[in-house]
C-alpha cells in the first residue's frame, strides 16, 4: 500500500490521466479502476476522490452529466477542452518526475 503523503500529490494526475483514456467515468468506477491498475496498491476513499473531482470542476478542467441508473442518479466526470490540455501537461511533468526519482534512488 502506497503512503497517503506519497500519494497526495499524484492523485489528480492518477484521475486526470483516467479521463483523458475514457470519454466519461462515475466516482466509484475511478476508485476501482485506480485499485485495478494498481493491483490495490491505491486505493483512493471517497473522501479524497470527490473534493478533488468538484476543485476540477471549479476550475474549469472537468464537466459533469448526471444519469438515472437502477433508480440512483450517478455523476459522470468527463475532461473539457482545458482538461485535455491540463492532463497532458500534468502528465508530462509526472513523468519527468518519476524518471528524475528514478535517477535519484539508483
Amino acid at each position: 500500500m502506497i503512503s497517503k503523503e506519497i500519494l497526495k500529490g499524484s492523485v489528480k494526475t492518477i484521475i486526470l490521466k483516467l479521463l483523458a483514456e475514457n470519454e466519461k467515468m462515475y466516482g466509484y468506477e475511478l476508485t476501482r479502476k485506480i485499485e485495478e491498475i494498481s493491483g490495490g496498491s491505491i486505493r483512493l476513499t471517497f473522501g479524497a476522490l470527490y473534493p478533488l473531482l468538484h476543485k476540477l470542476e471549479d476550475e474549469g478542467d472537468v464537466s459533469t452529466e448526471s444519469d438515472i441508473v437502477n433508480s440512483r442518479t450517478r455523476i459522470y466526470y468527463r475532461l473539457t477542452p482545458k482538461g485535455t490540455k491540463t492532463a497532458s501537461l500534468k502528465i508530462k511533468e509526472m513523468k519527468e518526475f518519476t524518471e528524475t526519482i528514478q535517477k535519484l534512488l539508483q
